[in-house]
């Protein structure tokens, strides 16, 4: 698909509004919401707003025409990655167009595609839908979607039965029909501390963290040689990622707790349940020879954050649907985790489909998006708009 369509002169002024809010997921994206809120009640749909449980964020869910089941859902987040330690040459929250780029934080992921939503909003209120148009705006998905997880009881409390979701993250326009689940692990190592010198006589919790590390390095090894792949993926199996590790006080003291966070990024096809049965076999044998000398080490693992994957047949009716509002009939699978899932689990077919390249693009300095592609995505949202004012078959 060639990249030649002009953004609306609206949806670029509602992306340079949106970029000058600093909504790091470390921080609050209430003035945001606050201008999101305004701007869809000004083009007459009802709003709700949905509040985490600390009060500094919030959610939004809007709706513009009759009540009912039917209709279509765009979902995207507020939130953004930190710039810190980046080197930027452009200012990250102040939008800078250049050579047909549009620059700052947020542009491609995905604060591009909120504001082509919103701007939707203000041509639909010129020309109201027969059909149920819904938005949904989250926060802390960069943290493991955990924004949305959070506003689902408020959002299933709304009794709303849209037909299809599409969720605006970068794909290049190009609809992507899946993605793998996560699992945020932590494992505590615990063995007993004393002074170096003596330290045969004690177990090094260090020492039983890099044979916990060994062990996930096996699993990724059966991983890997599964007869459970998926092609459509850079990587066609599920994956384990140990990234950080934290033990130890000084030099000449015997560790005794060290923690290891980890993850499994899984295909549909390999439970987590399945996985953490298998590692704690592993976890059995590592500690048979520790305790020998103390029967008190241990290995304690936690889940500390998860999401579903996403899985939708290419030849399905919805994803036949969003290409042709695309423009784009070529079908993806996606690298990254999405809320997509989440909506799937409530029974809504969901296909992840936005303007802007995630691995080019997403997360780096100077993040930018085209104008080509943000002109692309407001003209899918204007052929969703001519479906919905149509009168359903």
């Amino acid at each position: 698909m060639t990249d030649t369509a002009a953004p609306y002169a609206a949806t670029l002024e509602l992306l340079e509004r949106l970029v000058a809010f600093p909504t790091i997921s470390a921080d609050s994206n209430l003035d945001l919401i606050d201008f999101a809120e305004r701007h869809l009640i000004g083009a007459g749909f009802q709003t709700h707003r949905l509040p985490d449980p600390s009060g500094r964020k919030a959610g939004l869910m809007a709706r513009l025409g009759p009540d009912g089941p039917g209709g279509v859902i765009l979902s995207a987040h507020s939130d953004v990655v930190p710039v810190e330690g980046q080197h930027w040459t452009r200012p990250p929250f102040q939008m800078t167009c250049e050579g047909g780029k549009l620059y700052g934080r947020g542009t491609t992921d995905m604060k591009g595609y909120l504001a082509s939503m919103l701007s939707l909003a203000t041509r639909a209120a010129k020309r109201p839908p027969e059909q149920p148009l819904m938005l949904a705006i989250s926060y802390d998905e960069e943290v493991g979607c955990v924004g949305i997880r959070q506003m689902l009881p408020g959002y299933e409390a709304l009794g709303w039965q849209p037909e299809l979701c599409i969720v605006g993250e970068p794909t290049g326009m190009r609809p992507a029909t899946g993605h793998k689940g996560k699992v945020a692990l932590r494992a505590t190592c615990r063995g007993s501390a004393g002074h170096s010198s003596l330290a045969p006589h004690y177990v090094n919790a260090l020492h039983i963290a890099a044979e916990f590390i060994m062990a996930l390095r096996r699993i990724q090894d059966e991983y890997a040689a599964s007869v459970t792949q998926d092609a459509g993926y850079d990587v066609p199996y599920s994956t384990v990622h140990a990234g950080w590790m934290q033990g130890g006080t000084a030099l000449n003291i015997v560790p005794d707790r060290t923690s290891i966070d980890f993850e499994l990024r899984h295909l549909p096809g390999d439970s987590p349940e399945v996985f953490l049965l298998r590692l704690r076999q592993e976890v059995d044998q590592i500690l048979h020879p520790f305790r020998v000398r103390d029967r008190t080490a241990e290995i304690k693992i936690e889940v500390t954050n998860s999401y579903p994957g996403l899985e939708i047949a290419p030849e399905h009716r919805v994803v036949r649907r969003v290409g042709a509002l695309s423009g784009s009939h070529e079908t993806i699978k996606v690298t990254y985790g999405t809320e997509a899932g989440y909506f799937a689990q409530l029974g809504i077919p969901a296909v992840v489909c936005g303007p802007g390249n995630m691995e080019g693009q997403g997360h780096k300095p100077d993040e930018y998006i085209t104008m080509g592609q943000l002109g692309c995505c407001d003209r899918m949202m204007d052929r969703l708009l001519m479906q919905l004012s149509a009168s359903p078959p």
